[in-house]
């Protein structure tokens, strides 16, 4: 009887350790990938104050720098999909060194380019980056799978994930704009810091992440990857070109109409498939569909409706409405707004505890469409848009880790980095469809503006209320999936 228990004793301190060790490998690799989170949001922080500086610097018009954002969210979602499947088909650590050779490749290319194309190709390769918090989503949870814990450890990862992401933005907008006048304007030299960054952080990811450990026998659907691009290229190019040529240019609505019809084939196409590169039956299940169609609805407000909110601070009074900031105000507001996203992303994981993580996702999806709705009545304040911001920027913070971790956790094995993948490629065609419709709305109000560059208050109502009723459909169609979803259930096989 003795022997017996000393046995059991030692059979459970081992597994014991295999536990704790197993949670000391996944904190260890949460702290690397912290640093990679810090990197990536210095560099969505890090060139926005110097914009004036870079369209003077080329040579070109305000309007222009337009084609850098949509060259590279254009990118972003046509290779994060195809990135991620390579992660899961030869391993997430070795596809985000890739990248990060590619991110950094284009960021040197910046501090060379000095020209309109240069400059263009060298910021839309950029957006290789996009694919780094798909891919840490999934070396984690496929770590934590392991454990039996893989959903509860990712849940808490990626907030900490998003904590770096908004601490690097914040880092990126104060530090760029300061250094450029202490090395007395000069561009160039201005930019080496986010291509540095990029560098050491390639360093970080070779020696202080582990590898994955990928399926046998997978092989990569090229022929589907080839029709979901040819469809992501012409919606987003559609929509892009929405935005640029306006709503009365018929041919704008023929792209769009082609790159949503082309969605159609390449459905059937990899209903087909043995191994599909985007398994269509894995999408339809209500685990994953509503995340995937959440991070659509929810991209509208996060990535179109930021600009709207700037100019709508910088509007001068005599309007009528606007706050009439000067950019160190803006700044201010924008700066307490990251903060503010911070702190949902930490509190998401906790309040998942006391409830469930489909609650708390319905409820971070209401705080979007409070904070958006509530700027209908109560708009013309300093506090009361910082207000209405901070309640949209805690339902925010709390989605941009929560829906790449819902992905993992509803995807089958072999899928993971495919499934946190599409979560980013939603949100982003999510943003490009309202960056189109407010620059549409907004420019097509600004003759009713008392001064010349301001647009209409019925414009900014238009956006508003637009990103809050998405919100209001996001919460709605998040309550279709099963209440247990996302939980440390068994592992599913794959498909």
């Amino acid at each position: 009887m003795t022997r017996e228990r000393s046995d059991t004793d030692r059979q459970g301190g081992r597994s014991a350790g295999g536990l704790r060790s197993a949670a000391g490998v996944t904190a260890a690799l949460i702290g690397w990938l912290f640093l990679v989170e810090i990197t990536s949001g210095i560099l969505q922080g890090y060139y926005l104050p110097l914009i004036p500086d870079l369209v003077r610097h080329l040579g070109i018009k305000d309007a222009d720098f337009n084609w850098f954002e949509a060259a590279q969210l254009l990118v972003s979602a046509l290779v994060v999909p195809i990135l991620a499947k390579l992660g899961d088909l030869h391993g997430h650590k070795r596809i985000l060194l890739i990248s990060t050779v590619l991110t950094a490749a284009a960021s040197w290319w910046l501090v060379l380019a000095g020209d309109f194309w240069s400059f263009l190709a060298a910021w839309a390769l950029q957006g290789f980056y996009v694919v780094w918090l798909p891919l840490e989503i999934a070396l984690i949870f496929e770590r934590g799978r392991r454990t039996g814990h893989g959903a509860a450890q990712t849940r808490r990862a990626a907030g900490l994930l998003v904590v770096g992401l908004q601490a690097g933005a914040i880092i990126g907008a104060l530090s760029s704009g300061r250094l450029f006048s202490l090395l007395g304007g000069d561009v160039s030299l201005t930019l080496i810091l986010p291509a540095a960054a990029v560098t050491l952080v390639f360093f970080a990811i070779l020696f202080g992440v582990p590898e994955s450990e990928p399926l046998p026998g997978r092989t990569l659907d090229l022929g589907g990857f080839v029709l979901l691009s040819l469809a992501l290229l012409l919606t987003t190019s559609g929509l892009t070109f929405l935005r640029l040529n306006g709503p009365e240019t018929w041919w704008v609505w023929a792209i769009v109409a082609a790159g949503v019809l082309a969605f159609v084939p390449f459905a059937r196409y990899e209903l087909r498939q043995a191994d599909p590169g985007i398994d269509i039956r894995v999408l339809k299940r209500r685990e994953l569909w509503p995340v995937q169609l959440t991070a659509g609805l929810i991209g509208i407000g996060l990535l179109g409706g930021q600009v709207p909110l700037s100019t709508y601070a910088g509007t001068p009074r005599e309007n009528g409405y606007g706050l009439g900031l000067d950019a160190s105000s803006i700044s201010s507001i924008i700066g307490a707004y990251l903060v503010c996203m911070i702190l949902g992303a930490l509190l998401f994981p906790l309040v998942s505890r006391w409830t469930s993580p489909r609650t708390t996702l319905i409820g971070a999806a209401c705080l979007v469409a409070i904070g958006y709705l509530l700027f209908l009545p109560f708009h013309l304040e300093v506090w009361q848009v910082f207000v209405n911001m901070w309640i949209a920027g805690m339902g925010c913070g709390a989605l941009i880790g929560a829906m790449p971790a819902a992905a993992a956790a509803a995807a089958p094995r072999g899928q993971t980095g495919v499934a946190t993948a599409l979560t980013n490629t939603t949100k982003t065609v999510g943003g490009t469809f309202a960056s189109a419709v407010f620059g549409v709305v907004l420019f097509a109000g600004a003759s009713q503006a008392v001064t010349g560059a301001a647009s209409s208050l019925s414009g900014y109502m238009t956006v508003w209320a637009i990103c809050g009723f998405a919100a209001v459909a996001a919460a709605i169609v998040l309550c279709f999936v099963p209440k247990d979803a996302f939980s440390d259930l068994p592992a599913v096989a794959p498909h």
